[in-house]
């Protein structure tokens, strides 16, 4: 069974909803994902940095897939260290891959707490994968045979999905997913096999569209996450808001740009009622108001 996007949820005005209540009385919710991924190098990369001399994509990428590799070995641990020092938890968006190829990384994430969300077996949209079902089932396992617990949470690479995905995902178990960006607040969508929450992830405060497609310098990143704060802090006086931040290590962990990651945290945490949390954490409270 599949279903478009519409005939999942009903169309909801957001003031037309009863304004949710936030844990801790809180009027802003921060979610950070961290988006972690394996690149194999026998396939096109997922993205370009460097474009082709020739203008024709060429295999092997080798400088493409260096400009991801330089994430994992360099540009995470600039992550890490910045989630350390202001004692945030963030959501992993994990390619299961990450645990058998950079087993050193996964461990830190692990060793820290941070959430495990599935993010696909390796990066490559879901309409090229072959057996979704088979892929789905492994990038659950994998994660549960490493960190001793399924993942509760799910975004898929690109956030591709076809429209029997959903299906499939909450078949395994998976209880939330970030593949509809289309609200400022948890929604729940239908699937054959059960209702999923989708939590709203980030397609604008998110590193790749804004400094790989759009071409914004890393200044405008810390610009573009403040005024959004600011304006869900505004609208938090009638109705509290949940504000996601999405960042992958080759582009935000560069050096150049990651003071400006840290310029958003520094700025956000100066206000009041605003905290910190996971997506399972988000969805844990979210289903208790239903």
């Amino acid at each position: 069974m599949s279903m478009t996007p519409s005939e999942r949820t009903t169309y909801s005005a957001i003031v037309d909803r009863p304004p949710l209540k936030l844990p801790h009385n809180a009027k802003v919710i921060i979610w950070s994902i961290v988006n972690l991924e394996v690149w194999d190098i026998s396939r096109p990369m997922a993205r370009q940095v460097i474009p082709a001399p020739t203008g024709q994509a060429l295999m092997p990428d080798v400088p493409n897939w260096a400009w991801h590799e330089y994430g994992m070995r360099v540009g995470f641990w600039r992550f890490k260290k910045l989630y350390d020092s202001l004692g945030i938890t963030p959501t992993l968006a994990l390619n299961a891959r990450v645990t058998v190829d950079y087993p050193r990384v996964a461990q830190a994430c692990l060793d820290a707490g941070w959430e495990f969300m599935g993010h696909s077996y390796e990066q490559m949209p879901m309409h090229k994968v072959e057996d979704q079902k088979g892929m789905i089932d492994k990038c659950i396992n994998t994660i549960e045979k490493f960190t001793g617990k399924k993942p509760v949470g799910w975004l898929g690479p690109g956030l591709t999905q076809l429209f029997d995905t959903p299906e499939l995902l909450a078949a395994a178990g998976i209880k939330y997913v970030g593949d509809f960006p289309y609200d400022d607040e948890p929604t729940v969508i239908k699937t054959a096999n059960g209702p999923l929450v989708t939590l709203p992830y980030t397609v604008e405060n998110n590193d790749i569209p804004m400094m790989i497609v759009q071409h914004h310098e890393a200044e405008y990143w810390t610009k573009k996450c403040t005024d959004t704060f600011d304006q869900y802090y505004l609208e938090a006086q009638e109705r509290p808001k949940i504000m996601s931040i999405a960042i992958h290590p080759y582009i935000s962990g560069q050096p150049f740009r990651i003071n400006y990651l840290k310029k958003v945290y520094d700025y956000i945490n100066q206000h009041e009622g605003v905290v910190h949390m996971t997506g399972e954490q988000i969805y844990d409270w979210y289903k208790t108001t239903l």
